[in-house]
């Protein structure tokens, strides 16, 4: 379990110090597929940075399974089983995948890289002994660096926007694969996302705005609210049946 309690975080900006989180308070359940949506600019990836260690906490505390992490750095915390997937994943030119995954899980740790790989719906003959270079597309890039942290066995897994950059087809086939991990593994997943199809797919969500948390809860009591927050571009095209609610948020 994740306890956050009367966090805030002020950063320095080009004209002074500016508070980006004001006293967020949360608890997260082992086991849990969690979403942090809402405005762009609200706080959501500032808050998934300061779970991870990258900005350190203002104020406030973080303890994870009854342990205070709040002064830990990012590694760490990784060594206490908390990850990070940023939006933009790294590319290593002569480093293959199966490397990879075996760097991730750790020196002298076994590692079944093939059922990673299926795990995360790549087809191991395919990718093993490819490089993590500029040859793999983005929808295939963030499945790998998915089955890197899976390599890892998290108890904390955090995915920064997982649909950026990648087309419609190779982010429907993540969505699948989020829902199957949360169902074989035992990780806690954190999702930042705008999308309705990952929000459809969540345990709870939790809306973030102007540094606070507004809500969590089921998607039924949340998506009202999201809906509230939204500005709509092009209303013709916006709507709640549709993905692109991401373009909408102020």
């Amino acid at each position: 379990m994740l306890e956050i309690k009367n966090l805030s975080l002020t950063l320095e900006g080009d004209k002074g110090p500016v508070e980006i989180l004001k006293d967020i308070n949360l608890v997260l359940e082992d086991h849990m597929f969690y979403v942090f949506t809402g405005p762009n600019g609200g706080g959501k990836s500032s808050l998934a940075k300061v779970i991870m260690g990258i900005y350190q906490a203002t104020t406030g505390s973080i303890v994870l399974d009854g342990v205070d992490i709040t002064e830990l750095g990012v590694t760490e915390r990784a060594r206490l089983g908390i990850g990070y997937a940023f939006q933009q994943p790294p590319r290593f030119k002569g480093l293959t995948v199966g490397e990879l995954l075996q760097l991730a899980a750790g020196k002298g740790k076994q590692v079944k890289e093939y059922n990673l790989l299926l795990d995360v719906g790549l087809c191991p003959q395919d990718y093993i002994d490819r490089e993590v270079d500029f040859s793999l597309s983005g929808g295939e890039l963030k499945r790998i660096e998915i089955a890197s942290l899976l390599a890892r066995k998290l108890k904390l897994a955090i995915y920064d926007e997982p649909e950026a950059g990648i087309d419609l087809w190779s982010f429907s086939r993540l969505t699948e694969t989020f829902q199957k991990i949360n169902e074989k593994f035992d990780t806690t997943m954190i999702l930042i996302s705008h999308q309705e199809r990952i929000l459809s797919i969540a345990d709870e969500i939790i809306l973030i705005a102007d540094g606070r948390i507004v809500e969590k809860g089921k998607r039924a009591n949340i998506w009202p609210l999201i809906m509230e927050e939204v500005s709509c571009i092009n209303c013709d095209e916006c709507t709640e049946g549709t993905d692109e609610v991401a373009e909408c948020y102020r």
